[in-house]
């Protein structure tokens, strides 16, 4: 018995508690569309102070340009004296072995400079030749006289090929 009536006193409390004053609901609703507007209103006031600001921003900016404009034009009236200086280089590309030329250009013009030295595709053809003699040599273990010579021209042609490739990034060959 004790049982049922506590059973029915938890049923009572929890349909009681979860019932809810019909006033208490419409005054939160009010206040919450009160609240609701009066945050509508700051935005809005925040929205004006922004426009605000970039008028003001836009007029002092004008003011500005008026000014620079201004000060340009009395820059312009007065006088302006500049000095100018104008020098020639002469450049020498002549190969060291011919004497003939001076090497003076005329003026205006300059003579484009020549590239001396190994190009990279040289370089690459020699590097390749002994690393490929080399491999050759060790990876045949037979014939070593017949390995350095296989890996001397395949290594030579792919050092020549890399070199070139190279070559022409550098804009030494087209």
């Amino acid at each position: 018995m004790k049982n049922i009536i506590t059973a029915g006193m938890v049923a009572t409390l929890m349909l009681t508690a979860c019932t809810k004053n019909d006033q208490v609901a419409e005054k939160s609703l009010e206040q919450q569309k009160m609240e609701f507007q009066q945050r509508q209103i700051e935005i809005e006031k925040q929205r004006l102070a922004i426009e605000k600001e970039k008028i003001a921003y836009e007029t002092q900016r004008k003011a500005d340009s008026i000014e620079t404009v201004a000060k340009a034009r009395q820059a312009s009236a007065a006088p302006v004296r500049t000095n100018v200086v104008r020098e020639t280089v002469y450049v020498n590309n002549t190969p060291s072995g011919n004497s003939g030329n001076t090497g003076t250009a005329s003026s205006g013009t300059t003579q484009a400079q020549q590239k001396q030295g190994m190009s990279k595709a040289a370089k690459g053809a020699i590097i390749g030749t002994v690393g490929g003699a080399a491999a050759g040599a060790i990876i045949n273990k037979r014939n070593r006289g017949a390995g350095a010579v296989i890996g001397g021209i395949v290594g030579g042609a792919t050092g020549y090929t890399i070199g070139r490739a190279q070559d022409r990034k550098d804009g030494r060959v087209q």
